[in-house]
């Protein structure tokens, strides 16, 4: 593995960032692990093992995209020969052939820029919650439009776009995918297991945080590329404005002078519940797997739109909004046996 180099992210990820450094330190010839404030040990914990560390400024706001930016920096200046990067969060943990199945992809396929594989959930059971992460995960194998964090991309490629917006607190890989494509380069997933992914997502106010913020960065993708002829995030953006607001506000402030006729207007919901249902059970979700996801799908409009709200009230004033994390911290890392 000498033509590749990884970049971990993290904050706080306590024993989640021991799995992910001990899945990849023997399998790539140079490795990185950013750091954006830990106070449980993790910096502690990535140098014994032998990791190159970058702890970012905390003078300036922490973003992943800033940190998968430094930490490539840093990955080509102890090692400027690499000819792929793979990228991985914290949470996560590389699968064993991996690496080698996406080497081989990227050395086939010379107009690919960025491999990616399924990422799954490491217990899937544990909640609804990480269910519907598991399920999130499993998109179409072959030509995509994006990645998700965990990625193996070829240096060249990141070069050529400047890598990621360091500004975006979320959906900076779907806007860097996004400038690969229209340089011409291609985004494949493949089929096969790339890494494992500890959400430990057990209750719902963890699960809103993530959809406003994935609301965010519909709102922000849009905002940045929703001119250019393939309307960057256009349509989502629209779903969220005309389920999670527009639809309610019409149907209940109406209800008064409409003897409550408008109220039908909400009979929507289901109709949309219903759609989603159908469409995950012809992809070969199960029923019960199926009506989750379509029940949490139409739901995430009204967390979703909070996104929204949140990134263009921060833009007309002028600010950034500050990181959305669903995530609790974890507990301090002990020491190895």
């Amino acid at each position: 593995m000498s033509q590749i180099g990884l970049v971990a992210i993290g904050r706080n990820e306590g024993e989640r960032l021991r799995r992910c450094l001990e899945s990849a330190v023997n399998q790539v010839s140079s490795l990185v692990y950013v750091d954006s404030g830990s106070t449980d040990g993790s910096v502690e914990l990535a140098r014994s093992l032998g990791v190159e560390v970058v702890e970012l400024d905390l003078s300036i706001p922490f973003t992943a995209a800033r940190a998968r930016n430094e930490g490539f920096n840093r990955l080509l200046e102890i090692n400027p020969n690499l000819t792929f990067v793979q990228f991985v969060d914290g949470d996560c943990e590389i699968v064993d052939g991996w690496l080698d199945l996406a080497q081989k992809e990227l050395q086939k396929q010379e107009q690919v820029g960025v491999v990616c594989g399924r990422r799954r959930e490491r217990y899937p059971d544990q909640s609804i919650y990480n269910t519907l992460c598991d399920l999130e995960w499993d998109t179409p194998v072959g030509e995509a439009k994006a990645c998700g964090g965990d990625s193996m991309m070829r240096v060249k490629a990141f070069q050529e776009v400047g890598g990621f917006n360091p500004s975006i607190i979320a959906g900076e890989e779907p806007e860097l995918c996004l400038r690969l494509r229209q340089k011409g380069w291609k985004i494949i997933r493949l089929d096969g297991d790339m890494t494992l992914h500890d959400a430990q997502m057990t209750q719902f106010s963890q699960w809103w945080k993530r959809s406003v913020r994935a609301g965010h960065a519909y709102g922000e993708g849009a905002w940045l590329h929703g001119k250019t002829p393939e309307k960057h995030y256009v349509k989502e953006s629209r779903s969220i404005w005309c389920w999670g607001m527009v639809l309610p506000i019409i149907s209940l402030g109406l209800s008064p002078l409409t003897t409550g006729w408008s109220l039908l207007l909400l009979g929507g919901y289901p109709v949309l519940m219903y759609r989603i249902y159908h469409r995950q059970q012809q992809q070969g979700l199960s029923a019960k797997q199926a009506g989750l996801y379509s029940i949490f799908c139409v739901l995430g409009k009204f967390a979703s739109v909070q996104g929204q709200i949140a990134f263009h009230r921060s833009r007309l004033l002028g600010k950034k909004t500050a990181l959305i994390e669903y995530k609790s911290s974890a507990s301090s890392i002990p020491p190895s046996a």
